[in-house]
Formats: C-alpha cells, sequence, structure tokens
C-alpha cells in the first residue's frame, strides 16, 4: 500500500523543482520535464521513492534503534522538531556541530556538562554562586541546549541519518557516510543524490512539501514502533504463561510421586 499518493504530492507542489541554470545533472533521473526555466520532478517516481523510504525507516524503528531527524533551514525546521518528537526521535534543527557523528565522544562530554548544570539547579548548588557566576553558567546552559537540543538524549550513534535539504546539510551527509549509517534524503534539482541512500526526489524549499512527505515517512516508523511494542507484550505475556504452567507441572509430578509412594 502507498504511504503517499501523486496527487497529495503534486497539491503540496513537491514537483516544483529549481531553476535549469542551478540544476545538478545527477538529478536528470528524476526529471520529468522543463517550464518556464524550472525543472519539474517526475513524482511518479518520487511516490516510488517514498514508499521505499518508508519501507526501510519502519524496520529501523521496529528494530528499537534511533532515526536523527536534520533540518537547519528556516521553512523545515518546525515541521521536522514536530514530526520528530511525534515518534520520539532526536532532531538537529539549529546549527549542525561539525564532528556530531564523528567526533560523538566529544558530544557526549558536553552533554554531561549539560546534565552537570542540572543537577547544579535541583540540589542547590546553584542558588549558593554569585550572581555573576549563575550568570555564566545560564549563558553556557542556554548555547550547549540551543547546539545540542535532542540529541542530548542520544546516549549512541544514529543508525539512520532523515535529512530535508542534502545540499545545505552537506557536514552532516558527509559524517554519516563515513561511518556507514545510512541517509535518508529530501534532493531536490540542484543537489547531488551521489551520497544519500534513500534518495526522496522533492521540492524541499517548500512547507507543504516537506511536510506532506515527512508525514507519510512519521507514518511509518509509527507503524515500526507500535510493531516492535505489540511483539513485546506478546513475548511477556508468553513468558508469564510459561512461569504459571510450570508451577503447575511441578504440582502434577508431585502428586505422581506421592502416589508412587502410597503404593510402594
Amino acid at each position: 500500500m502507498s504511504r503517499t499518493n501523486f496527487d497529495e504530492l503534486l497539491e503540496a507542489g513537491c514537483h516544483f523543482g529549481h531553476l535549469k541554470r542551478k540544476w545538478n545533472p545527477a538529478m536528470a533521473p528524476y526529471i520529468f520535464m522543463e517550464r518556464n526555466g524550472i525543472h519539474i520532478i517526475d513524482l511518479h517516481k518520487t511516490v516510488v521513492k517514498v514508499d521505499e523510504a518508508a519501507a526501510a525507516l519502519k524496520q529501523i524503528a521496529k528494530s528499537g534503534k534511533k532515526i536523527l531527524f536534520v533540518a537547519t533551514k528556516k521553512q523545515a525546521k518546525s515541521i521536522v522538531a514536530e514530526k520528530a518528537e511525534a515518534v520520539q526521535m532526536p532532531y538537529v534543527t539549529e546549527r549542525w556541530a561539525g564532528g556530531t557523528l564523528t567526533n560523538f565522544p566529544t558530544i557526549r562530554k558536553a552533554v554531561k556538562k549539560m546534565t552537570n548544570i542540572d543537577k547544579m539547579s535541583n540540589d542547590g548548588t546553584f542558588d549558593n554562586l554569585s550572581k555573576r557566576e549563575k550568570l555564566q553558567i545560564s549563558r553556557q546552559k542556554d548555547k550547549l541546549q540551543k547546539n545540542l537540543g535532542s540529541i542530548a538524549d542520544l546516549t549512541r550513534l544514529p543508525s539512520a541519518l532523515l535529512v530535508v535539504d542534502v545540499m545545505k546539510e552537506h557536514i552532516a551527509v558527509k559524517e554519516a557516510n563515513r561511518l556507514g549509517i545510512p541517509v535518508f534524503g529530501l534532493v531536490d534539482t540542484n543537489s547531488n543524490p551521489a551520497n544519500i541512500d534513500y534518495i526522496i526526489p522533492a521540492n524541499d524549499d517548500a512547507t507543504k512539501s516537506i511536510d506532506v512527505i515527512l508525514t507519510a515517512l512519521d507514518s511509518a516508523i509509527q507503524e515500526g514502533l507500535d510493531e516492535r511494542k505489540a511483539e513485546k507484550q506478546a513475548e511477556d505475556a508468553d513468558k508469564s504463561e510459561e512461569g504459571e504452567a510450570k508451577p503447575r507441572r511441578g504440582a502434577k509430578a508431585a502428586r505422581k510421586a506421592n502416589e508412587e509412594t502410597k503404593a510402594e
């Protein structure tokens, strides 16, 4: 079953690419035609690619792994944050700090620093500091919070990156490529799809276009999470039944042994 359909993509303006002079020839297989100097994306191919990406993301979520959403461009930030939060996945919507993936231990140290500041606030240590010290620590915390965002909860490297505008987020893509982390990306006609594992050819500038595609992908991730939860509940129920069955079997064996003793 298709995650999204041609009409939904058309209505959201997913087919509008960039000006012909700004195009990347590597995107030629995904371009349907040129109209008034603007490349038009083949939405039939987009539908297929959305479905491929959705199926893969569903399996990643089902296996209990994390998908890191990345989008720092103005028109995508709020949508990406909303969609990532809906499926409890980490996201970066401010600045991509170089080394977020390739220098992950350093990022974890920064997270630890932020946690320690929170601890100081909770245990009363913060109240005993001077006004100047409080101000310095508050500024440090705000800066860490802005740069780290929800990746503060990421205890290990993500299993996939979901990127809006692979050209703008080229540093994130490069880091993921180096570490062998698969990249799912909205790729417009001006971008190079070469380093993207799951290419979704679409308009990455229009809010509606970003929204309709991320909604479809979010739905697949949620399905994966739901199936994981259902399987875990079924396993727990089986274990519970096995635990109840064992004492019953034990009681039966005891009765049998008792009867044998009497017979003797």
